[in-house]
């Protein structure tokens, strides 16, 4: 794995779903997790990842993803959990990764970002 990740600032990755993709629940957890970890291994991250929806899910403890998520924490991805869908499902003090935030930091990351992704 490289450890001298490059951040950089014109990039967030948007996640609302618990996986990626429209499929059976496993193969959208494997999806996201392969994912994940091909994003680690590039020296160009994004600024941020912003969980909303069934997002949020991802964060939380049990999470087959959270090695993945601390390891793009650590090279200095913010990952943005949305308060607002923490508090719908009751998640509050399920959260084992990112920092949570409203809706109006995930606004701010979009608009100082120069590309959007939607995964």
């Amino acid at each position: 794995m490289n450890t001298s990740a490059i951040v950089t600032t014109n990039l967030v990755i948007l996640i609302p779903d618990n996986g990626m993709g429209r499929a059976d629940p496993e193969l959208q957890l494997t999806l996201i997790g392969k994912y994940l970890e091909l994003l680690n291994q590039h020296t160009e991250l994004p600024n941020a990842i912003c969980f909303f929806t069934e997002g949020v899910k991802l964060v939380l403890e049990g999470s087959p993803v959270l090695e993945q998520l601390h390891a793009l924490e650590t090279k200095g991805v913010r990952l943005v959990v949305c308060s607002t869908c923490l508090n719908y499902f009751g998640l509050q003090e399920k959260v084992k990764a990112g920092i949570i935030g409203g809706m109006g930091d995930i606004l701010e990351a979009q608009l100082k970002a120069e590309k959007v992704i939607t995964l």
